[in-house]
């Protein structure tokens, strides 16, 4: 069945309230060359686990996203303002992260409205997924648990093995190819004090997939990685930092993303490198052989992501539909009611009841 993208900037609508009817929010706080592209990706896995429902698809933005005049004129047509999620009902709603610009998440200039999103969430939605450097800042405002930077950049698919079962992993192969791109990780140690549950993990990542604490509200679900991206997604991120190189905004070239290039791909790029190292100029970018090394991309993540997006989908459905059931009020009894019942229990077994 279709997504209803509801790009509405402003109002309250009605709720779906059909037993295969969602709604489901998405934060979208990606950088301006990637909003768009996440908005798709996130919309296209989303149609893909939910093919017997009825998704409405709310676009949110947080106001104090760093964005350029056009970028925040685009985002005011087609995105409600985040403060509007406070008189909204979602079933389940998902965060994305941002390319980090402070040392510390709380110097972020988005960090008073996205901790305010993030307590909304615990209390108003069934279920809530936190991508990447949200992950990160959620588990800061909630448990104080720091990210840890890395030496290097986590770069590439890593396959990640399913260390637990839960709803959210059923039917999952025990294990999956996973996109991470990042600088920073989560300690395991310290996610685990805090009652964390561990879902996927792999030696180079660590925590892969993880929920949160069972605290009585909204399930929270953690992705450190990027199931949702496109095949071609780690390229044109690698293409980007090259660029970066070229313009001297970095001093080293950046490294292969690793398991992800086959050995044709790979020989053109480092082809590209040698003539990088010694023409440092910012139009030799245009060189850079995306077109080429595109026919040999496969997303090979895509199948377990759709999966467990599915059993996230199938969750929202579960709890929606235990909280639409009707509670039958509990009449009061009074005691000469009772009296009468166990007389004429006693007079059907010819047995003397004691009547207090």
């Amino acid at each position: 069945m279709p997504i209803l993208l509801d790009t509405a900037r402003s109002g309250a609508s009605a709720e779906l309230r059909g037993d295969n009817c969602l709604t489901i929010g998405l934060v979208n706080n990606m950088p301006d060359a990637a909003l768009d592209a996440t908005e798709r990706q996130f919309i296209d896995l989303i149609r893909a686990a939910s093919a017997s429902l009825i998704v409405r698809l709310k676009l949110f933005s947080v106001p104090t996203i760093p964005r350029s005049a056009q970028a925040r004129a685009a985002v005011a047509q087609r995105y409600r303002d985040a403060s509007e999620l406070w008189d909204t009902h979602l079933d389940g709603l998902i965060v994305t992260g941002n390319e980090p610009r402070a040392q510390s998440l709380r110097d972020e200039p988005y960090w008073p409205s996205l901790t305010r999103v993030m307590e909304w969430a615990e209390h108003n939605t069934e279920s809530t997924i936190w991508s990447c450097l949200a992950a990160h800042a959620a588990v800061l405002h909630a448990d104080g648990i720091e990210r840890e930077p890395r030496k290097e950049k986590l770069f590439g698919i890593f396959h990640c093995d399913v260390v637990r079962w839960h709803p959210l992993t059923a039917g999952m192969p025990s294990r999956l190819p996973v996109p991470h791109s990042r600088h920073n990780d989560l300690p395991a140690a310290a996610l685990n004090a805090a009652g964390y549950r561990v879902l996927s993990r792999s030696a180079a990542t660590g925590a892969d997939m993880f929920v949160g604490p069972d605290r009585g509200a909204s399930l929270f679900l953690f992705f450190q990685g990027h199931p949702e991206y496109d095949a071609d997604s780690l390229a044109r991120e690698y293409r980007r930092d090259v660029g970066r190189f070229l313009r001297g905004e970095r001093d080293n070239f950046p490294a292969l993303p690793q398991g992800y290039f086959d050995d044709a791909a790979s020989k053109l790029i480092e082809e590209f490198c040698v003539r990088a190292r010694t023409e440092r100029v910012e139009k030799l970018i245009r060189h850079f052989p995306m077109k080429a090394i595109e026919g040999g991309l496969q997303n090979t993540w895509q199948a377990p992501a759709i999966g467990i997006y599915r059993n996230w989908v199938a969750y929202l459905q579960e709890r929606k539909a235990k909280r639409r059931a009707p509670v039958w009020p509990i009449q009061r009894i009074s005691r000469e009611t009772v009296r009468r019942a166990q007389a004429q229990v006693a007079s059907l077994v010819d047995k003397p009841v004691a009547v207090p």
